[in-house]
């Protein structure tokens, strides 16, 4: 018996590429490369010198209103990261997989921030940390971590 949670999952899961491109192209379009496969996620993610954000994009509202306006808006600082890449949760699932596995010991979270410097994780904001949160807030969140860590 599917449950209403299943559901969701499999509707989450199967967005058509129509409906997601815009949501990719709001982080391309500001020089995000995307990770589509687990091949691509590992290479760029093992040759880390210097700094990556990493963003797992996602379907959901806090996506939209939160995180990739706020990611976003922290690109207009004196200090940002040297490299931007994203992976799409529910669309190129063996990419955001990989990426996931750098991200430990955080449990998968949609969306979520991952800040990377030399190949360490050096922060992270999941999902709880992004949901409900105006997107200013979450910007000037990681403009902080940005003075701080880089």
């Amino acid at each position: 018996m599917l449950t209403p949670w299943s559901i969701l999952i499999i509707l989450y899961i199967m967005y058509p590429e129509e409906l997601v491109s815009p949501m990719r192209a709001e982080l391309t379009n500001e020089g995000f490369k995307e990770l589509k496969t687990a091949e691509e996620a590992d290479k760029a993610l093992n040759a880390m010198d210097g700094s990556v954000l990493i963003v797992v994009n996602s379907v959901c509202g806090c996506a939209a209103g939160c995180a990739r306006p706020g990611v976003i808006s922290s690109l207009k600082n004196d200090k940002k990261p040297d490299r931007l890449l994203t992976v799409f949760a529910g669309q190129d699932k063996e990419a955001t997989e990989k990426a996931r596995e750098y991200f430990l010991p955080y449990p998968p979270s949609s969306p979520s921030i991952a800040l990377m410097k030399d190949g360490e994780l050096i922060h992270f904001v999941e999902r709880h940390h992004i949901e409900g949160r105006p997107s200013d807030l979450i910007s000037n969140h990681l403009k902080q971590v940005y003075n701080q860590l880089l």
